[in-house]
């Protein structure tokens, strides 16, 4: 098993660009504290939100899907779930409601993260939920021919408990020291989870919940409000390459944490920016939702096509998004581009200098 020592592997990162995205981050975190203090009830609808789309993404970068009906029932609690995806989502459900109220009772233990991934299977009539892998395991991806290329072997199965020891108590020094900041730290351990791979199953929905907690550990709150599970998920071929850049040499102690690490501070910042834009539409203006819809579409820097305005308010029907949609091209305010699958709209700014 390999040594893991954050201090030195730290310094490592400290280029400009991840001293800027940190910068960045801390500023965005103090902001997004004050509104809540302020504004705490006013954000129910969007932690309502972000919770509906993180358990749908997270699982559905591993293939476990249901219809959108079921999913918001299963997650609001409305339902008894039917199948295997739909008690794995149940589970994931669970386990994240568990981080959101309880993160700061949950220390980053070998222990409580098997506590964890048994409750991620709790629903499920199978006995790997709370245990290590009993087996060898391989990250693999499926080649065009229909063959599989292995891309990373993980540590083996007898190895596993020691290895996640050395992992948490890593962690804990590091984390226990006030000059290294918990934004770097972070990614630099569940990149390494990622390479342990110490269950059956369930290692990457694991290292998104792991991701949540550490943030919320650390007073980073946005994954509450803002689902980066979506964000992960809707630029998941990156995250593939950018995993696999940081894994090579990992065994050899000569990876690169550096890819992973700035891609998922991209996703932090990414969430705190769509957070201020939310906030600013959906509470401080108080707009109805056709002046939701047309407040996106002129604050979009191009064109947005219909699925992407339904992703960023996923409480507005279609139905609302399509008679908003008709009413500001009626109105001569957007402009519609292309047609079918590809259609796609954008600001009318020739409109507004008229008006």
């Amino acid at each position: 098993m390999r040594t893991l020592n954050y201090k030195t592997e730290y310094q490592k990162l400290l280029f400009p660009e991840i001293v800027s995205y940190l910068a960045q981050i801390h500023e965005q975190k103090v902001q997004q504290n004050l509104f809540i203090e302020a504004q705490k009830d006013a954000l129910s609808e969007l932690l309502e939100i972000a919770k509906i789309q993180s358990t749908e993404a997270s699982n559905r970068i591993e293939g476990i899907i249901t219809t959108d009906d079921r999913l918001k029932k299963i997650v609001m609690n409305k339902t008894t779930p039917k199948g295997r995806s739909e008690r794995e989502i149940a589970g994931y459900r669970d386990v994240l409601n568990m981080i959101h109220e309880n993160y700061d009772y949950i220390p980053v233990r070998p222990g409580m993260i098997l506590q964890l991934h048994r409750d991620l299977y709790k629903f499920s009539n199978s006995a790997i939920g709370g245990s290590f892998k009993n087996s060898d395991n391989i990250i693999a991806e499926e080649l065009p021919d229909g063959t599989e290329r292995v891309r990373f072997q993980p540590v083996p199965a007898w190895e596993t408990t020691e290895a996640m020891h050395i992992l948490c108590n890593a962690f804990e020094d590091a984390i226990s020291d006030p000059e290294m900041d918990p934004l770097l730290l972070m990614p630099m351990f569940i990149l390494d989870f990622l390479c342990i791979h110490p269950f059956n199953d369930g290692n990457g929905r694991m290292s998104r919940l792991l991701t949540l907690l550490l943030l919320y550990r650390s007073g980073y709150y946005v994954g509450k409000y803002i689902s980066l599970e979506r964000l992960i998920a809707d630029s998941k071929e990156t995250y593939y390459e950018v995993l696999q850049d940081s894994s090579t040499g990992w065994h050899e102690c000569t990876n690169d944490y550096l890819p992973f690490v700035r891609y998922m501070l991209g996703i932090v910042i990414a969430a705190y920016r769509e957070f201020v834009s939310r906030v600013d539409v959906l509470i401080t203006r108080g707009l109805s939702k056709p002046e939701r819809v047309r407040e996106i579409i002129r604050s979009t820097t191009g064109k947005i096509t219909k699925t992407q305005i339904m992703k960023q308010c996923p409480d507005i029907s279609q139905k609302t998004v399509e008679r908003a949609l008709r009413k500001l091209m009626d109105n001569g305010e957007i402009i519609k581009i292309g047609g079918g699958r590809y259609t796609s709209y954008t600001w009318n700014w020739e409109c507004s200098r008229k008006r």
